[in-house]
């Protein structure tokens, strides 16, 4: 308007037809910054101004924080706010001038192929989270077994079977708080597989960390919660009334067959969880350590069910519960035996990222995702949280690429800004968890994590030193961490608590804590992929056709089936993700055939380039 010499009156009246209502106070806003464009009329007068300036088309709705968003909010009005948000982006600018037929064929792609993932793993779970079940143990977590009120009058029951009645299968949601007798035995089991020190008399094999023990209430909580489910609902449980749940049921075979033959239906096919929950009831009625085993008072609880477990059974079990227990732990191991025989990979871990990993150039090619980032980054100086935002983004994805960590480490990782004393190795020992800081001797960005915060810290990989990388000053990575932890760190965060995170989550009313957790931070990634990464035919955005979302555990794919297929070599690949060449071999790298030809014919073609 300044190189044209117009007045936001003058533009008005030059853009703006007679029988058009928009007042010119709406230009004026625009310049401001206090409002930007939302409507359809908003964006056909930017194109009358980009046309009255010789700008090129979308010059304007490019330089909003979400160009895709605004245009079209209301004729989605049949849609939940939740899904309108997570359509928005991904809709084009002339969503609202296609015809019907069109924009049902938008919507059907973008749910299928960016919100949902359109492999069959992800169709069969999106439609098998439609009907939850669990039990919930919400005062039961690593390191705090404080256990939260419970009514008894309130108590849930689901049983024909002892002369109680069903519960309308529609009233009953399938995510449910335990009885206080089954919290507390959940409570007393993760206090003696994460404390530091058994209790007297007791004997254990192994210790859980935070993740494993939120692992195993979660999957535990699962099992109990398809005991409970109404066999006429849509979970198709057994029924076990509510109060007769007990870990003492844990101890008969029929309870476990039951379970992992439910599983086989519900999905068609037996698969490594399976397995891996039957190794769980052989820790728990192991000979000298196993819980279960060590607690006989839980005999006491038990109750027929009908179908599952008789009186003759508890009978025997009250007479000897180390011989019941030497007769499950027997059974077990033989069924463990025969599922590992028949089970399926139940989805290819490698699919959503397969573009990628097929591609020469591996990391190059994802590398791509942060160019799309910054192609898209929105004008700090009107919207500075969606810049914010963008650059959070390009981090999470760079550093990944650069450290080939695990989610819990890459979260985790804290944050010393320049001039501030870093941590000390033992401090950061204590707390499990690594840091970026300015190193002053090598002039760059440091992030060194003591051995102990990994998963596999006790692999031949780092050999009780720590992991310590200088980040690579390339692709205006320096530029955009000194500007995220001087600026943006601090627009995210507002006024909440600072966590201490080199991430941290976007505080809003509805959300005070700025720590990531572990699906959270899963789901962040997720995001980044989504609107970055997966190209659109449509809007013409994002990076890599044929993408599907993935978390953050995929990266480290990326990185080792790049190196095997730069160098053949699975011990160099295990360098960039801190693993041992076996686990490359088993689970990461995707070094087919074809690239392990062309590997060796690179090699042999030398001889005839060189005559």
């Amino acid at each position: 308007m300044r190189r044209h010499g117009d007045s936001y009156w003058n533009l008005h009246r030059a853009v703006v037809e007679d029988h058009e209502t928009l007042d010119r106070s709406t230009i004026r806003h625009w310049l401001l910054g206090t409002k930007v464009p939302r409507s359809v009329a908003s964006f056909q007068l930017l194109g009358r101004i980009e046309r009255r300036y010789r700008l090129p088309e979308g010059y304007f709705k490019a330089k909003l924080p979400h160009p895709a968003r605004s245009a079209y909010g209301h004729i989605l009005d049949d849609i939940g706010p939740a899904e309108r948000r997570r359509l928005a982006w991904h809709l084009p600018d002339d969503f609202n001038s296609r015809s019907a037929i069109e924009q049902e064929e938008i919507l059907e792609w973008v749910r299928r192929v960016i919100i949902t993932g359109s492999t069959d793993y992800r169709r069969f779970q999106a439609a098998a989270m439609k009907h939850r079940y669990a039990i919930r143990f919400p005062g039961v977590a690593y390191g705090r077994t404080d256990m939260a009120d419970h009514d008894d009058s309130d108590d849930f029951h689901t049983g024909e079977s002892v002369g109680m009645s069903f519960p309308d299968p529609d009233l009953f949601s399938g995510v449910i708080d335990a009885p206080p007798s089954l919290a507390m035995e959940m409570a007393d089991l993760i206090r003696f597989k994460t404390s530091t020190l058994t209790a007297f008399g007791l004997q254990r094999q192994g210790v859980w960390g935070e993740e494993t023990a939120s692992q195993k209430i979660e999957h535990l909580g699962l099992m109990f919660g398809a005991l409970a489910a109404h066999p006429r609902g849509p979970v198709q449980g057994h029924g076990v009334p509510f109060q007769l749940l007990s870990f003492g049921m844990l101890v008969f075979p029929s309870v476990w067959d039951w379970y992992v033959q439910w599983r086989e239906r519900r999905r068609g096919f037996y698969t490594v969880w399976e397995v891996d929950m039957l190794r769980i009831s052989l820790a728990l009625t192991r000979k000298d350590t196993g819980w279960l085993r060590q607690h006989p008072n839980l005999m006491t609880k038990l109750r027929p069910v009908p179908g599952l477990i008789s009186q003759i059974d508890i009978d025997r079990a009250k007479a000897d519960w180390d011989e019941a227990c030497d007769v499950y732990f027997k059974h077990a191991t033989f069924r463990v035996k025969e599922i590992q025989r028949v089970a399926r990979v139940h989805r290819d871990p490698f699919e959503p990222i397969m573009p990628v990993l097929e591609s020469e150039s591996p990391v190059g090619a994802y590398r791509k995702i942060t160019e799309e980032i910054l192609r898209l980054m929105p004008d700090e100086r009107l919207y500075r949280r969606a810049t914010a935002e963008a650059v959070r983004s390009f981090l999470m994805l760079r550093l990944g690429l650069h450290l080939g960590l695990r989610q819990k480490n890459l979260r985790q990782l804290m944050i010393c800004a320049p001039g501030h004393l870093p941590r000390s190795e033992r401090q950061l020992a204590d707390m499990k968890r690594g840091e970026i800081r300015w190193s002053v001797r090598d002039s760059g960005w440091e992030v060194l994590i003591p051995s102990v915060a990994f998963k596999n810290a006790s692999s031949s990989f780092f050999g009780s030193k720590p992991f310590r990388l200088i980040l690579p000053n390339l692709g205006e990575l320096y530029e955009h961490i000194d500007a995220y932890v001087g600026r943006h760190r601090g627009i995210l965060l507002a006024d909440a608590v600072d966590p201490g995170t080199f991430f941290v989550k976007t505080v809003k009313v509805t959300s005070r804590d700025a720590a990531y957790d572990q699906t959270s931070f899963y789901e962040a990634w997720r995001l980044i992929i989504q609107r970055y990464g997966i190209y659109n035919p449509y809007t013409r955005r994002g990076a890599i056709p044929g993408l599907l979302p993935h978390g953050p555990h995929n990266v480290r794919d990326v990185l080792a089936t790049h190196i095997l297929k730069q160098t053949g070599s699975y011990e160099q690949a295990s360098y960039a993700i801190q693993d041992t060449p076996d686990m490359v071999a088993k689970h990461y790298g995707r070094f087919l055939p074809q690239d392990k030809a062309a590997l060796a014919a690179r090699i042999l073609n030398q001889v005839w380039e060189a005559a």
